[in-house]
């Protein structure tokens, strides 16, 4: 210790910013950091961004990788506009990420890497560290890689291996400064480290290094205290998107008694699905990685056939490839829960990239009449519910279902409340045991249909007395024979429209807290945090907005036209070119007002906030010309 009396500042949110190079390890120390603050009971959201290739150029732009964490001390809904913090372990993560730290903000740099040929390679023509360009920020210049390498030589580590511990340095710098307990990371590395237990010692004294480095250097005047956040009482955990949509299809499983089978095909960002599913055998889960993503739609279709709950899971481009097999499952009408994660598209487009462009793909990209109910979670923790939801719908109606998350969805995390088992819906099915014939016949018919859900009966293959015909080719109604009768055709193709028409979802909830508002702000999937935090924002400057904000995508909540038709204007902010906005249009009729952005990137609250205020004011002024 230097003797040196530090401030210890109180303050409600942090937003913190680990940027590095793709093989810094930034998003292990931006997850472990978050692990803490779960633990530590604040609520928090996370960006994990980076690149897609596995070992993007070196030191290059587009290999910078970064995680961003918004933690604080009350229910947040985004990971932040910018960072308050921002760790910069290159040239290449400063120059990326400069821009985003405001005025004042704290900048810590490795300044190992500050190097000629490091500067070169992004474009420095002077060293930004030595001149006037940094001079707004409150910079503290740290050599992690040497003191790092110098506090692991008795490991006897090679430098290079030394090196790479200089993440966790970073990590238990930052932990100092926001008084962060060491035990669960020294746990954490230990278990992750198991198999070679001389790495496991060597990041816990690279990450100890880092925390007495805070301790003894002078250069950190104040640290920072943010106080656990009050959130409803229960057990909490924290949670990723693509985590959350695994336990949800496990409960899912569990409350409709049925075994679960996942056929898919690994793509970013949806092979976390895949991954945490293959942990829960134990619950009867089955997964199979399939040749492609057809086979894999293919394996999850002839299970739910053989009354099991299908699953598969995939991303913008394998829909496009299981498109075929949507549709055979819409005329088959067999239950099948598809979750799409998007990414940015067309194509393979940006693998590790966030998007919402989906929308129309899930609604329309199958051949012929082909109507698939289709709904959205709005955050990581969202998705348990949503799962749950996905197969309700799919095992009531007996239909495909696709379920529309997102990348920031998927790899960001959040504060979960553990749902008291008890909660839980009973999603129990019935399945087919005896002949159904209405003319005598004693025969099964397959397509005899529920006269209230429209859904056919689900007749497991082998069960004695209900052997029937299924496949693509159109089914005579009732009786499930092939038939190329016109009036048939059209009387089957109503019949599946009518089912999907009149599933029942719950009607959509206007958050509109003082009923004077006249602009209504109607969002879908993860643009809820940041559509929620700038009607926030709105309101605290005095002004009067509503939000709503749709699970169920088709069929729309009965309620939505009755919603729309209370607002003089409807804004649609999406991360596409305005998909929604255009399925409003035609539905309802309204001239709703689109507001995109495909930047790869979720929207940031203060932009939306700027679009809002506009439209408010927009709508004062010509009230008053009318009034006038």
């Amino acid at each position: 210790m230097t003797g040196t009396r530090r401030i210890v500042k109180a303050v409600d949110r942090v937003v913190i910013r680990f940027a590095g190079d793709s093989g810094d390890g930034m998003q292990l120390t931006g997850d472990r950091f978050t692990s803490e603050a779960a633990a530590f009971g604040n609520d928090l959201a996370t960006l994990p961004n980076f690149p897609a290739e596995i070992r993007a150029p070196q030191g290059t732009l587009p290999g910078v990788s970064s995680f961003q964490l918004h933690f604080a001390d009350y229910d947040i809904l985004t990971p932040g506009d910018r960072p308050d913090v921002l760790v910069a372990m290159n040239p290449a993560a400063l120059k990326a990420n400069i821009a985003d730290l405001p005025a004042g903000g704290t900048l810590i740099v490795n300044t190992d890497e500050f190097t000629k040929r490091n500067l070169t390679k992004v474009g420095y023509a002077s060293n930004p560290l030595d001149d006037e360009s940094l001079a707004q920020y409150n910079v503290h210049q740290v050599a992690m890689a040497s003191i790092t390498r110098a506090a692991l030589e008795p490991t006897g580590l090679s430098k290079k291996d030394a090196e790479r511990a200089k993440n966790m340095f970073a990590l238990g710098l930052l932990s100092w400064m926001y008084h962060r307990e060491t035990a669960g990371t020294e746990r954490f590395l230990r278990e992750k480290f198991a198999k070679n237990p001389a790495i496991a010692e060597a990041n816990i004294l690279a990450f100890h290094t880092g925390w007495n480095y805070g301790e003894t250097t002078e250069s950190f005047a104040v640290t920072y205290e943010v106080a656990p956040a009050k959130l409803a009482t229960g057990t909490y955990r924290q949670i990723t998107g693509n985590t959350a949509l695994a336990y949800g299809i496990v409960a899912a499983g569990q409350c409709a008694k049925l075994p679960v089978f996942l056929g898919t095909y690994p793509i970013t960002p949806a092979s976390d699905v895949l991954h945490e599913l293959a942990k829960h055998k134990n619950f009867g889960v089955t997964t199979f990685q399939a040749e492609d993503e057809i086979a894999g739609i293919g394996a999850a279709l002839g299970a739910s056939f053989g009354g099991a709950l299908g699953v598969t899971s995939t991303s913008g481009p394998g829909i496009a490839l299981k498109s075929e097999t949507i549709g055979l499952a819409v005329m088959t009408e067999m239950p099948l829960v598809v979750l799409d994660i998007q990414r940015g598209g067309p194509s393979t487009g940006l693998p590790t990239k966030t998007e919402q462009a989906d929308l129309l793909q899930a609604m329309f990209g199958r051949n012929g009449e082909a109507p698939v109910p289709i709904i959205a979670p709005r955050s990581p923790a969202d998705c348990f519910d949503a799962a749950l939801e996905a197969t309700r719908i799919a095992l009531t109606y007996r239909t495909p279902v696709l379920l529309l998350s997102d990348g920031y969805i998927a790899n960001g995390s959040e504060p979960w409340l553990i749902p008291d088992v008890d909660d839980l819906p009973d999603l129990s099915v019935e399945f087919a045991t005896e002949p159904n014939a209405t003319d005598g016949s004693g025969e099964f018919w397959p397509y005899l249909r529920d006269p209230e859900t429209l859904a056919r009966p689900w007749a497991v293959p082998g069960t004695p007395g209900l052997e029937h015909r299924i496949g693509g080719l159109e089914k005579a109604d009732k009786t499930g024979n092939i038939s190329y009768d016109p009036d048939n055709h059209d009387k089957m193709v109503r019949l599946r429209q009518a089912k999907i028409d009149g599933i029942a979802v719950p009607d959509a909830e206007v958050d509109d807290p003082s009923g004077a508002a006249r602009v209504l702000v109607l969002g879908w999937g993860s643009s809820y945090g940041p559509i929620g935090a700038a009607c926030r924002r709105v309101r605290r400057l005095g002004m009067d907005v509503a939000h709503v904000h749709l699970r169920n995508l088709n069929p729309f909540p009965k309620n939505l036209g009755e919603v729309l038709g209370r607002y003089d204007k409807v804004v649609i902010p999406e991360m596409n070119l305005g998909q929604l906005a255009m399925l409003i249009r035609a539905k309802f009729l309204v001239d709703a007002v689109s507001y995109t952005k495909v930047a790869g990137l979720p929207f940031k609250a203060e932009e939306l906030q700027d679009v809002l205020v506009g439209h408010v004011r927009a709508m004062r002024a010509m009230r008053s010309e009318v009034a006038a």
